[in-house]
């Protein structure tokens, strides 16, 4: 009850509107899920973390300082509507506290009878040779006068800016910083977060991985703070008015399609102002601007030559893309088992019963089984045609025994499947099936849950517990995790092999599991390889499974175990030590690696 009066004392009127859209929106059942996660107190607090992570004076000082051998011309463009006074202002003077000065802003003034706004721009272009501005006769609606700014610049690259938004005082800095850094940089982007109308409140930090087009065709995850290089921008055509509401989405598509590389920049350099008609705090109230983000991620799909349907999630700007299945390939199900007969036959009966692709068998692999009940079990199972039973003789080492499997294997895809799963979706396989027949992807994973709704799997972090862990463990099935990310496709450096589909070609140019890692973390380094031979190892919300696997069950229990256990880790971590350092590339170094909720690194 004290949880509640605390947030209740915190609610402002607009965000008693905002609740009752939201409810209008999603249901009351849904409505109740989402008001207890935005409940859910910050492990680590967002605003004293910004206070902390602010660029200090004496930084700025060193930064406006620093003597260039290369100093890009950066033109921020600005199209301006009917922007409110202060709000101008402050963007203008955001600009003016840049620590790095090669730049230029410009304005397009779509607000021709505003004569407020005609004077505060009159009077910042006389103190500033830096501040240009174009008076346009006429509002020609964002994207059009966007690209009436976008003519002004004469920079080598170009930054997006909104009229009432605010940059970091470094953020020019570091872009410019990075550009330097890599001359086939085209275009780059930075962690962003919301700021009241008073500037007060800093809060729903976001940040990002580097590029990732799966979460890009979910979502326009990019957005702030956008830099693009001009002769790329003059390529690409600029802004377009069909898709107005959602036009930069469209244009960072364009953009990232034609860039040779996408650099991310992982510091909070971008603030999003949010007031009453802001689609950053107001997700309802322009639906159409949901319906030209759709259009926008339609428009990749073509331009790629990929087939896709899309279609809205019920949190809107969050999008889903199915991929058909082309021809008729066959999927290899590998389910290694030992006893527990009945387990088998749970996860077997429900690939039978769930599954809507036919061209797939189902060879599970015999390993040192005892009980009389499991080889009744195999026979019984053997009357299906589809599935055989081979027999692997060794002891256990489950890269082994999956690598022996795949030579069995009549399929062109390859499905890894622990034997103590229950498969949930019916669409499961033929959206794993879709995904993989993709030719820049190479795995595909899925959603698991444990059996009391909550999730076991949704993707898995690279450097979390040492070596890796698992997204948003135990985050009950009905929330959608950290701006969605549980219940979103997007690309991940690994997903776990207990259910987990992979090119046939890939696997053996890779040489299969490796078999030094005989119990642990061999599906992540089978997917780092993968990864690192230029494929995409996609997470697949779509695809959910049960895994029954204990929640408290002790991971080692002799001296043998622990020992091995520690030898599989250092041999991860001497493979792959410069990621471990580095960090994983699809998640984000402010993000903690000692939980799995996507938290503040303290």
């Amino acid at each position: 009850m004290g949880r509640w009066l605390n947030y209740l004392k915190k609610i402002r009127p607009y965000n008693i509107q905002k609740g009752f859209r939201y409810l209008k929106h999603y249901g009351p059942k849904e409505f109740l899920v989402r008001l207890s996660e935005r409940m859910e107190p910050e492990e680590v607090p967002y605003g004293p973390w910004f206070e902390k992570h602010q660029v200090t004076e004496k930084e700025l000082a060193k930064q406006r300082a620093r003597k260039w051998e290369q100093a890009p011309l950066l033109s921020i463009v600005v199209p301006a509507y009917r922007t409110p006074g202060e709000f101008l202002k402050q963007m203008i003077d955001s600009l003016l506290a840049q620590s790095y000065s090669n730049w230029e802003l410009c304005i397009a003034n779509a607000s021709p009878k505003d004569e407020a706004m005609k004077e505060i721009l009159e009077d910042y272009r006389q103190r500033d040779g830096r501040i240009r501005v174009k008076n346009l006769d006429e509002n020609l609606g964002i994207a059009e006068n966007t690209n009436a700014a976008l003519e002004m610049a004469r920079g080598d690259f170009v930054g997006l800016l909104d009229h009432d938004d605010l940059l970091a005082p470094d953020a020019l800095y570091e872009a410019a910083d990075k550009i330097v850094s890599d001359a086939e940089i085209d275009a780059l982007y930075t962690d962003e977060d919301k700021v009241t109308t008073d500037r007060k409140e800093h809060f729903q930090p976001h940040f990002k991985p580097d590029f990732s087009i799966d979460l890009l065709r979910s979502n326009n995850y990019i957005c702030h703070f956008f830099v693009v290089r001009k002769s790329l921008v003059e390529r690409v055509g600029g802004f377009r008015r069909e898709y107005d509401g959602a036009q930069d989405y469209d244009f960072i598509f364009r953009c990232t399609e034609e860039a040779k590389k996408i650099a991310h920049i992982p510091k909070v350099l971008y603030h999003w102002r949010t007031h009453r008609e802001s689609t950053a705090d107001n997700p309802v109230s322009k639906m159409y601007a949901f319906d030209a983000g759709k259009r926008a991620i339609e428009g990749n799909l073509k331009r790629c030559g990929v087939e896709g349907t899309v279609s809205h999630t019920k949190d809107l700007g969050f999008y889903r893309v199915d991929y058909p299945v082309k021809e008729d390939p066959m999927v290899s199900v590998i389910i290694p088992n030992k006893d527990h007969s009945a387990i088998l036959k749970r996860c077997v009966d429900s690939v039978l019963k769930k599954t809507d692709w036919n061209n797939y068998e189902i060879i599970i692999v015999e390993n040192n089984s005892v009980e009389e009940e499991t080889f009744a079990c195999y026979r019984k199972l053997k009357e299906n045609p589809r599935i055989r039973v081979i027999t692997w003789e060794d002891g256990f080492n489950y890269s082994a025994i999956n690598n022996f499997a795949v030579k069995h294997a009549k399929g062109s895809y390859l499905l890894f499947l622990n034997n103590d799963t229950e498969v949930i979706s019916e669409n499961w396989m033929c959206s794993m099936l879709g995904n993989c027949q993709r030719e820049e992807v190479g795995i595909a994973g899925a959603k698991l849950y444990y059996p009391d709704d909550t999730i076991q799997h949704a993707g898995t972090v690279i450097g979390i517990g040492g070596i890796a862990g698992h997204a948003f463990l135990n985050m009950p099935r009905s929330r959608t995790g950290y701006l969605h990310k549980a219940s979103i496709q997007l690309n991940v450096s690994a997903v776990t092999a207990a259910c987990m589909m992979m090119k046939r070609s890939v696997f053996e140019s890779l040489g299969g599991f490796e078999e030094q890692l005989s119990v642990a973390f061999n599906d992540v380094d089978l997917c780092l390889r993968t990864v690192k031979a230029g494929y995409l190892v996609v997470y697949l919300p779509w695809a959910q499974l049960y895994h029954y696997e204990s929640k408290s069950r002790g991971a080692e229990d002799s001296e043998e175990k622990v020992r091995r256990f520690q030898t599989e880790i250092e041999f991860m971590r001497n493979r792959w030590i410069k990621l471990l350092k580095d960090g994983d590339p699809y998640y984000n170094k402010n993000l903690t690696l000692s939980k799995w909720n996507y938290s503040l690194r303290p």
